[in-house]
């Protein structure tokens, strides 16, 4: 079955205003069967955005009239498209109550998710892993390294895989791979074969589905799905299930990619 199970929606503030309409009339046109509406969650109450327009999720004064609206494009393309409500939730250190919480209270509305982490934790400061090279060069400074930086990035993941979020908690790992997306510009001289081995364990052994994100084929200094074509392997060898995702912004960019990644 052809799917795209990681889309973007107008409610998305750092996307586009392309109608959730021209999202599935494209998913149509390429014959997809299946896709996901995964839009960013609103981020945990206290939690301090750390990006400069403070734009990474949607707020909850949405949230209600995106479940609605998804809902309502589900039923109305019904016989043309099977199309799931879901959300992309971010996993961030020290905020896993509230996510929980979250995940408890409108787990049951959704079809579908994935668990992704965009933020790390430095102290008491959180800072935005793939906003920019610019800030990521703020990052790697803070850390120390690149490899610092890497090795944080692991160590956060690790966590949202093992933590229990809960009966809601999402059954899909987001970009593993996304510490990647600066690569050409920040060449990290470490593969942390053994970390990301432990964390495709966790993730096997949680029956736990992977994202197949081809979005970083087309960011300039990455240039390579994530997963990576090495940690894609290792995941093929454990047999976890790799679930294609455009990572759309936009209405033409769902689909991107896909053949790209099938034809390997």
């Amino acid at each position: 079955m052809k799917v795209d199970r990681h889309i973007h929606t107008p409610f998305c503030p750092h996307g586009s205003q392309d109608s959730l309409q021209a999202y599935v009339e494209k998913a149509i046109q390429l014959g997809f069967q299946e896709i996901s509406f995964t839009e960013h969650a609103p981020i945990p109450e206290n939690f301090v955005d750390p990006t400069p327009e403070q734009d990474s999720g949607m707020s909850m004064t949405q949230l209600e009239n995106y479940l609605k609206d998804v809902h309502h494009i589900k039923e109305q393309y019904a016989n043309d498209l099977k199309i799931n409500v879901g959300l992309e939730v971010d996993y961030i250190d020290g905020f896993e109550t509230k996510t929980t919480q979250f995940l408890n209270e409108y787990g049951p509305h959704l079809d579908d998710s994935i668990l992704s982490v965009h933020f790390l934790r430095f102290d008491r400061q959180y800072f935005c892993l793939d906003y920019s090279p610019e800030a990521f060069a703020h990052i790697v400074q803070k850390f120390g390294s690149v490899s610092k930086t890497y090795d944080k990035y692991y160590e956060t993941l690790l966590k949202s895989v093992n933590y229990d979020l809960g009966l809601f908690k999402p059954k899909r790992i987001g970009h593993i791979t996304l510490v990647h997306k600066f690569k050409k510009q920040f060449p990290c001289p470490n593969r942390f074969t053994e970390k990301i081995n432990t964390i495709l364990l966790a993730i096997q052994q949680q029956n736990l589905e992977l994202d197949y994100n081809a979005a970083g084929l087309f960011k300039p200094l990455c240039q390579e799905a994530y997963p990576a074509p090495d940690v894609l392997e290792l995941a093929r060898k454990k047999k976890i299930p790799l679930v294609y995702g455009s990572d759309a912004h936009c209405a033409k960019d769902l689909g991107q990619g896909y053949e790209t990644l099938f034809s390997c």
